[in-house]
């Protein structure tokens, strides 16, 4: 792909954010990216991530990476702005692709879930940056035109000093836990239909009934396999497009379902109190994939 006398080494950006679209950020990156590297295409994953969430950043990352295009990713939830965190550029794929964002917990499980990393830097060379009036938004001055000079052919290890991909700071992601009263999980996320993601591998799910206890509430759910075979007024247990458990109901939500009493005989199985490990310990349960090849 090539824009002017430009050859373009990655075609796309890849862009998430918890910038919100009420404000000018998204579209301020977007043209500092495409006026860098003209011929770029831009692909959003959302900008709706709530807003200093590193850790729904990243799972929302992890859950994306298998399938975005091959070309630089670009990921911008950064609530330590300005101060003494990284920012980074991890290569994977060996070489297919790059993650550029701060080195904050936020690109760890995607990494991890397309391989891991080749080559990582820090973006310690002014001389790819913009000259912004403060330290606040370096989704447009460090980010941005970094993600923009890959795009057009610089190499990682021009953009600053090296690092040892090792030493990246580790995703906080939540591990489940099998304890006598059932098995403990947490919920991961709650997407716009209300469905209920949990940290829960379904080869750790007993069969047939199970009970869901959330605090004191508790409630029977039906283990399926689509959305439609859950009873009317019940709950299932579903094999989400992530490859995680999810609670759902039929047409509704989850998330605002009430609470019942379950029917006997059912067997136990408990959400309760968070517990987390470093993604190296256990990333999203999803097999790796590798970034996918370019043609």
């Amino acid at each position: 792909m090539a824009s002017g006398d430009v050859t373009l080494r990655y075609g796309t950006v890849s862009f998430l954010s918890d910038y919100g679209l009420g404000d000018e950020f998204v579209g301020v990156v977007r043209s500092v990216v495409m006026g860098h590297a003209p011929g770029v295409e831009v692909v959003d994953i959302t900008h709706g991530i709530p807003a200093h969430d590193v850790r729904a950043g990243s799972l929302a990352l992890a859950r994306s990476a298998p399938y975005l295009c091959p070309g630089v990713v670009l990921a911008v939830v950064d609530p330590g702005v300005g101060g003494e965190r990284r920012a980074v550029a991890v290569e994977v794929g060996g070489g297919q692709s790059v993650l550029v964002g701060p080195d904050n917990g936020l690109l760890a499980p995607a990494v991890a879930m397309v391989g891991g990393a080749d080559r990582a830097v820090s973006l310690t060379d002014a001389g790819f940056h913009l000259d912004g009036p403060g330290t606040t938004f370096d989704g447009r001055d460090v980010f941005a035109p970094v993600a923009a000079h890959l795009c057009n052919g610089v190499d990682l290890a021009d953009l600053g000093e090296a690092l040892d991909p090792g030493l990246l700071v580790p995703g906080v992601v939540p591990v489940s836990a099998r304890e006598p009263d059932g098995l403990h999980a947490e919920v991961l996320w709650v997407d716009r239909f209300g469905n209920v993601q949990l940290n829960v591998d379904p080869a750790d799910l007993p069969a047939g009934r199970v009970q869901v206890r959330i605090g004191e509430r508790v409630r029977a759910a039906e283990l399926v396999t689509a959305f439609d075979e859950v009873p009317p007024g019940g709950l299932g247990l579903l094999v989400d497009s992530a490859g995680l458990v999810s609670l759902v109901v039929a047409r509704s939500s989850a998330a605002a379902a009430p609470t019942a009493a379950p029917p006997p005989p059912a067997r136990r199985w408990r959400p309760a109190r968070r517990s987390s490990a470093p993604a190296a310990a256990r990333g999203p349960p999803p097999p790796s994939r590798r970034w996918p090849r370019r043609r």
